[in-house]
């Protein structure tokens, strides 16, 4: 079924939800294809989780690390070309001159421009249990402390990465640049995922009154890390649309225009805020 846009100013949108290896080469060969078969159904934004062009460890990392001209962002570049559509890669290790590298998101428009760039800010630093913990901050720099919004055909689309979800002060920000739609690409561990994943997206939905598309890594990655997976797109009124479950492959919806002011019309939240208070216009789409 293809997925057109049945109103003006609604925004078909694929979440593919990958299992990636450390081969950067089949990785964006499997990337092309998703992108490719998005584009016949109509979506106007294809949306990658985190690590689309590479999983590997932690300690392994620095080997795939490139800068933004490298082969994993020109070829997610190319693609957005050759389809006509806005491909949002959702992490990828960049270089970076301090030693370690960024987790950086890229969005890229039709045209191969870079839309905008966002590099990861909070790291993934936990001990979940006595015999499971992780040190991000040990192979990868923290991104600045910066709100990155950018625009998709009219829609302002707010970026995030995996564990930043854990950080409602980041969407809030977001939402005073007007974001009316996050983006949080990630690879959630099963261990948090069955825990937190749903309720976290729906969480920062619902006190935003925003759409979230969530692309996941989905299965285990060389040999030892499970990624939780269920893609998720949900609604402003925090409705989960769309979920992908624990499969490979692609779910493809679209955002309803005018939804999300709509929503911020009933149920004001927003301009009832005595902290932090940016004025907001909530008027129609």
């Amino acid at each position: 079924m293809k997925c057109r846009a049945e109103s003006r100013g609604d925004l078909p949108v694929a979440l593919v939800q990958l299992n990636s290896t450390p081969d950067v080469e089949r990785n964006l060969a499997c990337i092309g294809e998703y992108v490719a078969e998005a584009a016949a159904l109509g979506c106007r934004l294809v949306a990658l989780p985190e690590n689309a062009t590479v999983l590997c460890s932690e300690k392994d990392k620095w080997k795939f690390e490139e800068s933004l001209d490298g082969r994993q962002v020109s070829t997610v570049r190319e693609l957005a070309v050759r389809h006509g559509v806005h491909v949002l890669l959702g992490g990828f290790p960049e270089t970076n001159e301090n030693g370690k590298p960024y987790n950086t998101q890229v969005l890229t428009g039709p045209s191969g421009d870079i839309r905008a760039v966002y590099r990861k800010i909070h790291l993934f630093d936990v001990a979940v249990a006595a015999d499971t913990s992780h040190r991000e901050s040990d192979t990868t720099c923290a991104g600045p402390a910066a709100a990155v919004v950018a625009e998709v055909e009219g829609w302002r689309i707010g970026l995030s990465t995996c564990y930043d979800l854990r950080f409602p002060e980041l969407f809030r920000c977001l939402v005073d640049k007007g974001a009316e739609v996050f983006s949080v690409p990630a690879a959630f561990t099963m261990r948090t995922g069955a825990a937190h994943w749903h309720v976290l997206n729906r969480a920062r939905a619902v006190e935003n009154h925003s759409w979230v598309i969530a692309p996941a890594q989905v299965g285990i990655a060389y040999g030892r890390r499970e990624s939780f997976g269920h893609s998720l797109v949900v609604d402003p009124w925090g409705v989960v649309v769309a979920d992908r479950g624990r499969e490979r492959g692609m779910l493809v919806t679209r955002l309803e225009s005018g939804m999300a002011a709509n929503v911020r019309q009933s149920l004001p939240c927003l301009s009832h805020r005595r902290f932090g208070v940016v004025p907001l216009d909530v008027s129609p789409e």
